[in-house]
């Protein structure tokens, strides 16, 4: 019999789900399309594999369990599953059709709505993906700029420019990897240091986990308005969830340009690309940035949904008062089982659960540890990666599960850490990291002069 959402500690069967991974394996490299969704984020053996559908927070797999799902698509739902005015509109939509040979009406609305919460957006483009839009970004940098070198903090996505600073480097040219460096977050220092007039830009996310210290965004705004280079903010994360104007709102920084997408269609396929109007003006002649699927309608009609809700509900404030219960039950749990080794960070929208090998975890991995929790969690309905993403449909009943659970993962994690072999609480393979690395790689050498001539044009 399928699981609901409970506290039994039962398995669930996932005999559904190992029977399609194992039709994909011969067919789709890593068997998603998705990395974050795929086995290896998961304790395989113990973890779902395909979900089967969605409302509200709770999804229900292929095998018929239930759980409360805090992944939420990894970001997109920022309502949640079938979220009725959402949906309705999608409908709506259909029955007149969904990509035209002309330009559609929603295009100039829902560009009007996002200029009109959005700090800094002059112009509004559409298209599909995050990436797409962090690298239209940088091409407008680019083209702005006469500049060629791009300065990045956090992930950007799949294209060259941003993966030639990760270790899944292979199959970009060395020379367009020469193009592309990472500075620290939090240390305006090292940003200092990598700057020169051959930057076109400095993309980064304002906020993962971890708080902008000492006007750290404002420092990097001024830095980079000295040395005649773009700021581009990655909101991928932060956008209508930090605050329903972003991480620009929230922090009261506005960027040249900022990227959006995850939250903006609750699950529809949609991301933005806004900024200052003399610098998205260079899309109409001097760059290329058009595509087929750019104004497509039931996207567009799923965010014109999505962003009325956002204004009318106070999206952005329910998360907040969630998230922030969370955080702090979370942390009193913690000190209630004298467990040191694990918190939970972050801005309340979207928190994550940390473990790390120190006091009573002293030695120990801590993707073992984070492996043991999420294993627990699966077998109290709770669908879990480390990362809170709520979503306006969480419920308070949904966080005192979430709690519950919590407590009796946790109290096994202690058991599992006294032991001295945690890895034999296992009852499946581990949760593997997306990249060996992760920080301090591919920095650029302390730059003791400005760069003349050719260089400073990209060319050396």
């Amino acid at each position: 019999m399928p699981k609901s959402i409970s506290l039994d500690p039962s398995f669930p069967c996932i005999d559904a789900s190992n029977a399609l991974y194992e039709r994909a394996r011969p067919l789709i490299p890593a068997g998603t399309q998705t990395l974050a969704k795929g086995v290896g984020q998961f304790v395989n053996g113990v973890a779902p594999k395909y979900l089967a559908r969605g409302r509200g927070s709770h999804v229900w797999d292929v095998d018929g369990n239930e759980y409360i799902d805090f992944s939420m698509g990894v970001g997109p739902l920022s309502l949640g599953y079938a979220f009725p005015e959402v949906d309705a509109a999608i409908r709506a939509q259909l029955e007149s059709g969904i990509t035209f040979s002309l330009p559609h009406p929603l295009e100039v609305e829902v560009a009007e709505s996002i200029a009109s919460v959005v700090p800094g957006a002059e112009m509004v483009r559409f298209s599909k993906t995050g990436c797409d839009v962090t690298s239209a970004a940088v091409r407008l940098a680019r083209a702005s700029t006469g500049r060629d070198k791009v300065i990045c903090c956090g992930y950007h996505g799949w294209h060259d420019w941003y993966v030639s600073v990760t270790d899944r480097s292979r199959g970009i040219p060395e020379d367009v990897a020469k193009l592309s460096y990472t500075f620290a977050y939090n240390d305006i220092s090292s940003l200092r240091a990598a700057l020169a007039n051959d930057v076109a830009c400095v993309i980064l996310e304002p906020m993962v986990f971890e708080w902008p210290k000492d006007g750290f965004l404002a420092e990097v705004v001024r830095a980079c308005r000295a040395n005649g280079s773009l700021v581009v903010f990655d909101e991928m994360w932060t956008g209508f969830r930090a605050a329903l104007g972003g991480a620009q709102q929230r922090f009261g920084v506005t960027a040249d340009l900022a990227c959006f997408s995850k939250a903006v269609a609750n699950g529809m396929p949609l991301s933005v690309l806004t900024g200052r109007a003399e610098i998205m003006r260079l899309c109409e002649k001097d760059i290329f940035f058009f595509t087929t699927f750019g104004g497509e309608a039931l996207s567009l009609s799923a965010a014109q949904a999505t962003l009325e809700v956002m204004k009318t509900r106070d999206v952005a404030g329910r998360l907040e008062t969630l998230g922030s219960r969370l955080r702090e039950r979370y942390e009193g749990l913690c000190a209630d089982l004298d467990l040191d080794c694990t918190h939970c960070v972050g801005m309340a929208c979207r928190t994550l659960v940390t473990f790390a090998a120190s006091g009573r975890a002293a030695g120990a991995d801590p993707l073992i540890m984070k492996s043991i929790v999420q294993q627990e969690l699966l077998r109290r309905g709770v669908l879990w990666q480390g990362v809170h993403n709520l979503c306006y449909s969480h419920s308070e009943a949904d966080i005192d599960h979430l709690m519950a659970a919590y407590r009796e993962a946790l109290t096994v994690l202690k058991q599992a850490l006294a032991s001295g072999a945690p890895a034999n609480y296992l009852r499946g393979a581990p949760m593997e990291p997306v990249f060996r690395k992760v920080a301090g790689f591919n920095t650029r050498p302390r730059i003791g002069a400005q760069i003349t001539g050719e260089v400073a044009r990209g060319r050396g």
